[in-house]
């Protein structure tokens, strides 16, 4: 079965006369990126070192692989210690904590020491030898360490307070934010007509030169049966997938996800699959999903609704067959 969405508002201005396809590809943050965009005819400018640069700015600032990004000189900040926020960095601060408010902790830009017990880091890994799944205690240890130490934005000043200890990983928002980067990219160039993509998340606007919009196949679960074939035109929206599948290790006969709870500090055990998201960004679409995910199938449902998140979730209930469920945003969307 195939479920094709269609976003609600709809601009049918086509390409500028004379503009042709081009498609462009490249890497970043450990990951490849992609575009494709109808070039407006006379325009001279080196797109993929325009987009490159723009991805470069989001490495600089925010990776946590990077010894010297600014999120690694804010890790390693003395208690009390402020930081100066340029405007991107702000921005995706400013939408993590607001997130980790409204879903009560379920989502948190401070939990990078969680991330890096569990082998989820930059060092240390669960991929690498001498690497042990953490004990109880020192879990529990530094979740109250976490509690007393969470950092502070200013807000009014544009930085960012470092309580002694926080450590942010914004994995899960910075890549989104990264294809909204891209997207912001062409447009200042006058690019109206792109879909973009890094990592697997995406983000679309106008047409394709056959007047078609991007149509692109919802991510699944590798090597599952069941769930809906799902087509969404990506036209004013994007479109982030957060699963239990992407990265996880074996222990104790468990099945230990990279997505892990922040408000108990354990892997997710909660039936999830996967959960995707659409909205009208990128950096909305990756933090969301995660959250979702991390919620579970009720309180994510729940979440989706009070928000008017378009949502859908793919549960695992021990069967050969995955279960769907979707919110009723998404569901405003098929056709």
């Amino acid at each position: 079965m195939r479920e094709v969405l269609v976003p609600l508002d709809i601009d049918p201005s086509a390409p500028p006369a004379g503009s042709v396809p081009e498609a462009l590809s490249g890497t970043s943050m450990g990951t490849s990126w992609s575009a494709r965009l109808m070039r407006p005819g006379g325009l001279h400018t080196d797109v993929h070192a325009a987009l490159q640069a723009e991805l470069d700015q989001i490495v600089a600032q925010m990776s946590h692989w990077e010894p010297d990004s600014l999120l690694s000189r804010y890790n390693r900040l003395p208690a009390g210690g402020w930081l100066d926020l340029p405007a991107q960095f702000f921005e995706v601060i400013d939408y993590a904590l607001r997130v980790h408010r409204d879903s009560g902790g379920a989502y948190d830009p401070a939990a990078g020491a969680l991330v890096n017990l569990w082998g989820f880091g930059a060092a240390g890994r669960y991929d690498q030898a001498g690497f042990y799944a953490p004990a109880p205690g020192a879990v529990a240890a530094l979740l109250a360490r976490r509690a007393a130490a969470q950092p502070v934005l200013d807000r009014a000043g544009r930085r960012l307070l470092q309580p002694g200890g926080a450590i942010l990983d914004l994995s899960s928002v910075a890549k989104g934010y990264a294809v909204d980067r891209m997207a912001l990219c062409l447009e200042g160039l006058g690019i109206r007509h792109y879909l973009v993509e890094a990592g697997g998340e995406l983000r679309g606007a106008g047409i394709k030169d056959d007047g078609q919009p991007w149509w692109v196949e919802i991510e699944g679960v590798p090597d599952a049966a069941g769930g809906t074939q799902a087509l969404v035109a990506l036209h004013g929206l994007a479109v982030a997938t957060s699963g239990d599948y992407r990265r996880h290790f074996q222990h104790g006969g468990r099945r230990l996800s990279h997505t892990l709870d922040p408000r108990s500090g354990q892997p997710i055990a909660n039936g999830l699959a996967s959960s995707t998201v659409l909205a009208s960004t990128c950096m909305a679409a990756d933090a969301l999903s995660t959250t979702l995910t991390v919620l579970g199938q009720r309180d994510g449902l729940a979440f989706a609704e009070r928000q008017g998140i378009a949502a859908r979730f793919l549960l695992r209930d021990g069967g050969p067959r995955l279960g769907e469920l979707t919110s009723s945003a998404w569901r405003a969307l098929l056709q």
